[in-house]
């Protein structure tokens, strides 16, 4: 999705997450470059020639033994030709454009058998957007867009497996994968004697690797993960082929914590858990086969350092000698030589500049220390460190963490206002942990705010018990735990005034900061709701059927903050970008209407020309600060 236009020597501000890939591509979409948002603030400059970059290609590989073989698909058909002769065979009759054989063949080693996929469509769900001032001409131009929602009818691809010889299609019962969201990383055997591929049924409850005999068709699960509540598609579902072993890596929360499995894939059992412990396995960096290591990213490992941290391992397939590259109190990166065998290790924390450090690989021992950041000259105009902050979340034991941020001539004797900045989707954290002067919530404490933001329970990168309060509960958003710190915070620092709280977010953290209103007007008086996904029901498909379940249920509509409008007593500004092509902007629009209908005062603003995020832009910002100065500063 398009969020502006950047003119030659031109710079933009733009608000993103932690994780988000941004790509920035020619007016002909020919790609310039593409970044991956890290924590705190960043700057990406493009300078200079770059190569142009080939156009992807498609190549259809042909086993020796069946070189002179071809098959490809016509009219939704199967056919195979013989190159030699030029033969055509027509292998199906049954293809037609609502279930339609497609794709490339996926050839067994010894050139007998080959897969195709045959998929009924999806039904088409257009969104209508309307762009009022178009730069290139006066009237307005209508954008379409292809949006499937919860509930919609999905593709179904079913795989077909036929022998060349013959050109008999062997049949494959689906029964282990009867309504699939995902099929993906299909293989043959070295052997030829089976194929493999990962199902991820629609609801994200049950995840399996089948095998599929090349001689019968016969299906069977070798490994299949199941939840009570979601298997988290988007972060945590990860597996590795070791086929000159016969083994599988494999992730998994079923022990409460997000941890890697070695798997027999013959006998489909698990021959040991790789990592294991409350803590969290965030990535795979690196799986080296040779020596049978897995270099990974985790979290929560150190007592005493805050759980979310960033860290980084090496541990053999076993699980024995986990080897920790990175100790120090702070989030790590890190940084390879050429050939491995030392590592630049940065670290910070929102209260301590980077620190650069030298380190052996092999043992992660450090060689030497490099730099040590200085914020003496920032500290000096005034500006002070966040200040992190832990208190009990709603069951009275798990900590939730947060930061407190101050303006620069805070005064301890005076009353603050307090307004949180909120996202509370479960596909990740948001609370910064690097060194940043945190440029949006800092400026907008200058104004004369305290400003937080916490992570509450239901987001992501603690236990699994932590992630799934969001299950069916996407309103809930940590509501509880949030209050309970932000109240625990002001018994410590009396400074906070929480007679007088607002909340904003952008997205999820939009539909948030209006559900806050909603559902605890007695204790958030003002907020600003930026481009919310207000109806579960109006936003993508596979972000909330992820967290709020398939098939949609009532639930949907009772967590609707269109059903829920009528309780509306704060003050509240609704902001949404017309050409919104992340969330349907009639999410908002139909919030209008529900607080029209209920006759409620509220501010809203449409922003022309604007995408997902009208906080990104200048204007949205000062709607921001003025809003929040006139309804929690200066109310009379």
């Amino acid at each position: 999705m398009e969020y502006g236009t950047l003119k030659p020597e031109e710079r933009r501000e733009q608000h993103t997450y932690v994780g988000h890939d941004w790509l920035i591509t020619q007016m002909d979409g020919t790609p310039l470059v593409v970044f991956e948002a890290q924590q705190g603030a960043m700057l990406a400059t493009i300078e200079g020639k770059i190569n142009p970059l080939p156009a992807p290609k498609l190549i259809e590989i042909i086993p020796v033994e069946a070189k002179h073989d071809r098959v490809f698909v016509r009219d939704y058909n199967v056919f195979l030709v013989n190159s030699k002769t030029g033969q055509e065979k027509q292998l199906t009759k049954d293809g037609s454009a609502q279930d339609a054989y497609e794709g490339t063949p996926l050839w067994s080693p010894d050139g007998k058998k080959f897969v195709v996929l045959k998929t009924t469509p999806a039904q088409e769900h257009k969104v209508y957007l309307v762009q009022s001032s178009p730069k290139d001409q006066l009237q307005p131009r209508l954008v379409t867009l292809d949006y499937p929602k919860p509930g919609d009818k999905i593709a179904h691809p079913r795989p077909h497996l036929f022998d060349a010889g013959t050109g008999q299609d062997i049949p494959i019962n689906d029964a282990l994968f009867p309504d699939p969201w995902e099929l993906t990383d299909f293989v043959w055997e070295n052997d030829s004697r089976r194929f493999l591929f990962r199902v991820m049924e629609r609801g994200f409850q049950t995840c399996r690797l089948i095998s599929v005999e090349g001689k019968t068709g016969g299906a069977k699960a070798i490994i299949e993960e199941r939840a009570k509540t979601f298997i988290d598609w988007t972060n945590k579902v990860f597996q590795h082929r070791l086929p000159k072993s016969q083994e599988v890596l494999w992730m998994s929360e079923r022990d409460g914590w997000n941890h890697l499995y070695l798997y027999d894939t013959e006998t489909g059992k698990v021959k040991n858990q790789v990592t294991k412990g409350e803590w969290v396995v965030r990535g795979v960096e690196r799986v080296d086969e040779e020596k049978r290591q897995i270099w990974i990213r985790l979290s929560g490992f150190f007592a005493g350092q805050d759980p979310y941290y960033l860290h980084y391992a090496r541990v053999n397939f076993d699980g024995s000698h986990l080897t920790l590259l990175t100790q120090g109190d702070g989030t790590h990166t890190l940084e390879y030589s050429p050939d491995r065998t030392l590592y630049v290790d940065t670290y910070s924390r929102v209260d301590m500049p980077p620190v650069t450090e030298l380190h052996l690989t092999a043992t992660g021992e450090k060689v030497m220390d490099l730099e040590r950041a200085d914020a003496s000259v920032l500290l000096a105009t005034g500006w002070r460190y966040p200040e992190q902050f832990v208190a009990k979340a709603r069951d009275g034991k798990t900590d939730i963490y947060g930061v407190i941020i101050r303006p620069t001539n805070f005064n301890p004797n005076k009353k603050y206002p307090v307004i949180e900045n909120i996202y509370a989707g479960p596909q990740g954290s948001f609370v910064p942990k690097a060194f940043s002067t945190q440029g949006g919530m800092q400026a907008l404490a200058e104004l004369g705010f305290i400003v937080v933001q916490m992570d509450g329970m239901g987001t992501n990168n603690r236990s699994k018990a932590f992630h799934d309060v969001c299950w069916h509960n996407l309103a809930d958003a940590g509501f509880p735990d949030r209050i309970l710190w932000m109240k625990a915070a002001a018994k410590l620092h009396p400074e906070i005034d929480l007679t007088r709280v607002g909340i904003y977010g952008t997205s999820a953290g939009g539909q948030n900061a209006l559900g806050g209103l909603l559902l605890h007007n007695d204790f958030y008086k003002a907020g600003v709701s930026d481009c919310g996904c207000h109806d579960n029901r109006m936003d993508k498909m596979w972000w909330n059927e992820q967290w709020m379940g398939y098939p949609v249920g009532e639930h949907y509509e009772k967590q609707s903050n269109v059903t829920l409008a009528s309780r509306l007593t704060g003050k509240l500004l609704l902001m949404v970008g017309e050409i919104d092509t992340n969330v349907d902007p009639a999410s908002t629009t139909q919030v209008v209407n529900a607080l029209v209908n209920a006759n409620k005062e509220f501010e809203y603003f449409v922003s022309p020309g604007t995408g997902h995020g009208v906080l990104g832009t200048s204007y949205g910002r000062h709607r921001l600060y003025e809003f929040f100065v006139r309804t929690l500063l200066n109310p009379q």
